[in-house]
């Protein structure tokens, strides 16, 4: 029987998962989605178009592969239909889970309502309704995606649960629907969904034991993970791999080659620690240089330099197999490139990831820039400094670089 190969974001997300996805799919029979909401964000390139995906896998732009959205995702119906509608004759190539959480426009106005309230302590969301949404399912008051087969009965439970409520909504200035027009979208997204819902872990299991390659691309990145990250400054779910497995109704025996994907820099987006963040020039430079501005929200992102402290803890979090090195075109020009190799903390030099991150200061390494690699399809012909710095990272690390973006374009991706 197959296993299920795993894309894991590495890093605070945002590392190109997309396109390394994108990469592999033509391989792969299906591709799965198994956590996160719409507050993810993949930005594939192709042929000078570009594809913004939130909630479909990117599996999508390749006709052989069957892509699965999993029970661990939290799905707004509107926003999925909106992305569905980019697409053609997906019929057979798109599923939807029974189990998934559903994400309504009150969650995303309780989200904001709390960040409002939170003021300089917001946590930075993308404002989307992801954690209300995760709430409601852990505190099992949520209502799942195979609820929309039946959208009155759904329609009377969600007004029962807006009266059970009234004061919190109240409270915190939250205008509800009517049951009337709540009535009608619901009935709306049932209409154009309906097709897609199954029991996607039943039909994934069915592709493994027929010996069909199976892809999971992850959402979010492992530092932002709501139990190994920069807790409180994370997202509401599990982002490493084992979380992946969870996500679709999969076991650890289920687990193929794990994959990690980390950007030749680091960024991030929201509050939170980041040893290596780089507030000055050069920062701004890799901000250019990047067009680093949020797929989903297009907020800027903080930038900084490669944190090897942090990516031996994700390494070790995730089993990772290989890596996927992205974006080095970005570091095209710098004199002078750094790598947080240690962190300074209560006075004392330490290589691993501590409690508190937020009192940790980097210790870097310098090495020497290169003029130009982007566009490069070949290692061998990569600028001799270029190939230090992967060699640096990968011994930094203790992981194989397998994978090397240098540029934003599908085809120019060096495999090693």
């Amino acid at each position: 029987m197959k296993k299920a190969d795993i894309v894991v974001g590495i890093q605070w997300g945002d590392e190109g998962k997309g396109k390394i996805v994108d990469h592999l799919s033509k391989d792969y029979d299906f591709v799965c989605r198994s956590g996160g909401g719409h507050n993810a964000g993949h930005t594939i390139w192709t042929n000078g178009t570009r594809y913004a995906l939130h909630l479909i896998p990117s599996g999508i732009l390749h006709t052989n592969c069957v892509n699965l959205i999993g029970n661990g995702v939290v799905v707004s119906p509107k926003d999925l239909i909106n992305e569905l509608a980019q697409f053609k004759d997906i019929e057979g190539r798109f599923y939807l889970s029974n189990k998934a959480h559903l994400n309504f426009p009150h969650h995303a106005l309780i989200d904001a309502s709390k960040e409002r309230l939170k003021g300089s302590k917001a946590i930075g969301t993308t404002l989307r309704g992801i954690g209300p949404s995760y709430a409601d399912k852990i505190s099992r008051t949520g209502h799942r995606v195979g609820e929309l087969l039946d959208p009155k009965r759904l329609c009377a439970a969600l007004m029962r649960d807006f009266k059970e409520n009234e004061g919190y909504f109240k409270a915190l200035e939250i205008e509800l629907p009517s049951e009337e027009s709540l009535l009608k979208d619901l009935k709306e997204y049932s209409q154009v969904l309906s097709p897609y819902i199954t029991d996607t872990t039943r039909l994934l299991w069915q592709g493994l034991e027929d010996n069909k390659k199976v892809l999971i691309e992850g959402a979010q990145g492992s530092m932002l993970d709501i139990d190994h990250g920069t807790y409180p400054f994370v997202t509401s779910s599990n982002t490493v791999s084992s979380g992946a497995l969870t996500g679709l109704g999969l076991s650890p025996k289920d687990a193929g080659c794990i994959i990690g994907v980390v950007k030749a820099y680091a960024t991030r987006v929201g509050n939170g620690a980041f040893p290596s963040e780089d507030l000055g020039e050069d920062g701004e430079k890799i901000a250019r240089a990047g067009a680093e501005f949020g797929t989903s929200t297009g907020r800027k992102r903080r930038c900084g330099w490669f944190d090897a402290v942090a990516l031996r803890y994700t390494a070790r979090l995730n089993g990772l197999d290989y890596l996927a090195l992205m974006k080095l075109d970005v570091l095209d020009g710098f004199k002078k490139i750094k790598i947080c190799r240690a962190y300074e903390y209560e006075g004392k030099e330490i290589t691993h990831m501590p409690y508190d991150l937020q009192g940790a200061r980097p210790i870097y390494e310098e090495l020497e820039g290169w003029d130009r690699l982007a566009g490069i399809k070949s290692f061998d012909l990569l600028p001799q400094n270029a190939k230090l710095y992967i060699s640096y990272l990968q011994d930094l690390i203790g992981v194989k670089i397998k994978y090397i973006s240098t540029s934003p374009e599908r085809e120019d991706t060096i495999v090693l």
